[in-house]
C-alpha cells in the first residue's frame, strides 16, 4: 500500500456514494488502476480475469482473482484475509468455465447475488463472455457502471498530488535521457533503451517505474502518425524530425510529456506549425482555472490557433493519475466539443495538442495541476523545438 488506511477509507466512501446515487448496491471492478485506486492492488495478474466486489453493506471490497495471485492480494492492499477470495486454476482461459461463475457464486455466498448488481462494462478487462456469465449466472443482466470509480479519482488528494510531482521529477529525466539520445548516427533503438533506462531508474530521489504506454519516439515520415514508436533498424540520421511522448510514473502515477526534436535547420512549415501550437498552449495554461467547462478550454485553444490555419480535429487533452498498460490517461475529462465537466482544483490533465499532418508532425504538450487560482505546469522543459 502507497497511501494510509484515511485515504482508502475516504476513496471508497466515495465511491459507494456514487453508487447510492444510481441505484446501485454491488459494484464489479475489473479496471486494474481503479482495483489499485481503491485498495491498493499491484501485480501484473490482469491478463486474467480479476477484480473487486464493492457491496454497500461490506465495510471494505472483496478482492478474487487466480489463486496464484491472492499472496499479491494480501502484500499489496490493506484488505483482511477474509477479503481476499482466489479461485482455482481450472478458471483460467478454460472455454467450459469462466471466472464470472466464480464470482456469481461468491455473490451468493455473502448473500448479495439479489442485490442490483453493476459492472464496468465499456473498459479492456471486462469482455462480452463476462457480461453473458453473469447475467445467466445472475438471471438478469449487470447494470452499467462504466466510469464510476474513474470519475471518483478526478481530483486528487494531497498525497496524490505529491506522486505526480514525483512522477513530472522523473519524467523530466526521462525527456532529458530521450533528447540526449537522438543525435546522428545514433541507432533509434539505443535511444528507446536509454529512454526505459530513465523511466526505470528515476530521478532527483523519486523512484521511477514502467509506463503504461511504451515510447512513442517515431521519425520523418513516421510522426504523421500519433502512436508509433521507434525503428528498431534504423539510425537517426542529419535532418531527422522526431516526436518523443513519453513518461514519469511514480508508483504508478503518470506524468506524461511531448516534445518535438529536429536534427538540423527545422523547415518552415515545421516552424509554422510551431508557432500555432506554441500560441495555443500559452493561451489555453492561461485560462485554464476552477470553475471552467472543459469544452471552452478547449474553445480558447481553437480561437488563438485559428489565424494560423491548423486544424486539430482530436480531443486537446485529457485527465491523469493513476494508471496500468494500455493507457495512462483516466477516461474522464476530454478537452473537446460537448464536454461539460466544470475544472475544479486537484484535477490532472494533460494538455497535449499534437498535429499530424500527412507528412509531418509536431507535438508539445503540458502535463498540469488545476489551482485555486488557475493551473500549475508540472513539468520544466523547453516547448519549442528541440535542436541538439
Amino acid at each position: 500500500m502507497n497511501f494510509g488506511l484515511d485515504e482508502y477509507a475516504e476513496r471508497l466512501q466515495k465511491v459507494k456514494d456514487s453508487m447510492s446515487s444510481r441505484g446501485i448496491e454491488i459494484l464489479i471492478v475489473s479496471d486494474p488502476s481503479n482495483m489499485h485506486w481503491l485498495t491498493g492492488y499491484d501485480g501484473w495478474s490482469f491478463y486474467v480475469h480479476q477484480g473487486l466486489l464493492v457491496s454497500l453493506d461490506l465495510p471494505e471490497p472483496v478482492w478474487w482473482g487466480r489463486g496464484m495471485d491472492g499472496n499479491g492480494a494480501r502484500l499489496t492492499t490493506y484488505l483482511a484475509p477474509g477479503s481476499i477470495r482466489p479461485y482455482e486454476d481450472g478458471y483460467v482461459q478454460n472455454p467450459q468455465r469462466h471466472p464470472m461463475s466464480f464470482v456469481a457464486g461468491l455473490l451468493r455466498e455473502l448473500g448479495l447475488d439479489r442485490k442490483a448488481v453493476a459492472a464496468e462494462a465499456d473498459n479492456y478487462w471486462y469482455t462480452a463472455k463476462c457480461q453473458a456469465t453473469l447475467a445467466r449466472e445472475l438471471g438478469r443482466e449487470p447494470l452499467d457502471a462504466t466510469g464510476l470509480v474513474n470519475w471518483c479519482r478526478l481530483v486528487k488528494s494531497p498525497a496524490e498530488i505529491g506522486f505526480l510531482k514525483k512522477a513530472a521529477l522523473v519524467c523530466q529525466g526521462v525527456m532529458r535521457a530521450a533528447v540526449d539520445n537522438v543525435r546522428p548516427g545514433r541507432l533509434e533503438r539505443e535511444a528507446a533503451a536509454e529512454v526505459y533506462r530513465a523511466c526505470l531508474l528515476g530521478a532527483d530521489g523519486a523512484s521511477g517505474d514502467h509506463p503504461a504506454i511504451f515510447p512513442i519516439m517515431p521519425s520523418n515520415e513516421r510522426t504523421s502518425c500519433a502512436h508509433l514508436g521507434w525503428d528498431p533498424g534504423r539510425a537517426y540520421a542529419s535532418g531527422d524530425l522526431v516526436l518523443l511522448e513519453l513518461c514519469g510514473v511514480h508508483l504508478r502515477y503518470h506524468c506524461p510529456l511531448s516534445r518535438t526534436v529536429f536534427l538540423g535547420r527545422p523547415p518552415e512549415k515545421l516552424r509554422h506549425v510551431e508557432k500555432a501550437v506554441l500560441s495555443g498552449v500559452e493561451a489555453v495554461l492561461g485560462f485554464i482555472r476552477p470553475g471552467v467547462l472543459a469544452e471552452e478550454v478547449e474553445a480558447r485553444w481553437r480561437e488563438a490557433t485559428a489565424p494560423y490555419g491548423v486544424v486539430k480535429p482530436s480531443r486537446l487533452g485529457y485527465s491523469i493519475g493513476a494508471s496500468y498498460v494500455p493507457d495512462w490517461g483516466e477516461r474522464t475529462v476530454s478537452l473537446r466539443p460537448g464536454d461539460g465537466t466544470v475544472l475544479q482544483a486537484g484535477m490532472a490533465l494533460h494538455v497535449m495538442p499534437g498535429i499530424w499532418e500527412d507528412d509531418l508532425g509536431f507535438e508539445s504538450s503540458e502535463p498540469i495541476l488545476v489551482t485555486e487560482g488557475g493551473c500549475e505546469p508540472l513539468v520544466s522543459f523547453p516547448r519549442g523545438i528541440l535542436t541538439p
